[in-house]
């Protein structure tokens, strides 16, 4: 299973710890930017990120913005993405159960023990 991943400059540093710790449990991703904090439009990476996954190049994908609306609105503009804006684990159960999300999307300030359990559960639901 190969994971992509995208945000903007306000989704940077949880995006990072994200994919590090997923690398260290041995699950492959890949990271479509952005690469660094400088400040940058959402769309450009939800776009990468949307395209890549109707492609399947990888398998699901998570999208990270300030309030994750933006970035999740944005990949729901590439053809053959269902992306879900979720809260709590329950949404990411429900989101690929009922709708067959192929993208999760969170805001910046989730902490990242709860982004980690939305991505695990995200990809094992």
């Amino acid at each position: 299973m190969k994971i992509g991943f995208a945000s903007d400059h306000r989704g940077y540093k949880l995006k990072n710890e994200l994919i590090n710790k997923l690398k260290e449990d041995n699950i492959e991703v890949e990271d479509y930017g952005t690469y660094t904090e400088e400040s940058t439009d959402y769309p450009d990476y939800a776009f990468k990120l949307g395209e890549n996954v109707v492609a399947k190049n990888v398998d699901f994908g998570v999208a990270i913005c300030g309030s994750g609306i933006g970035i999740s609105i944005a990949c729901n503009k590439v053809k053959g993405i269902r992306c879900a804006k979720v809260d709590s684990r329950e949404d990411v159960i429900a989101t690929r159960t009922d709708n067959d999300s192929n993208i999760i999307a969170f805001g910046e300030k989730v902490p990242f023990e709860k982004a980690l359990e939305y991505v695990k559960a995200f990809i094992t639901t």
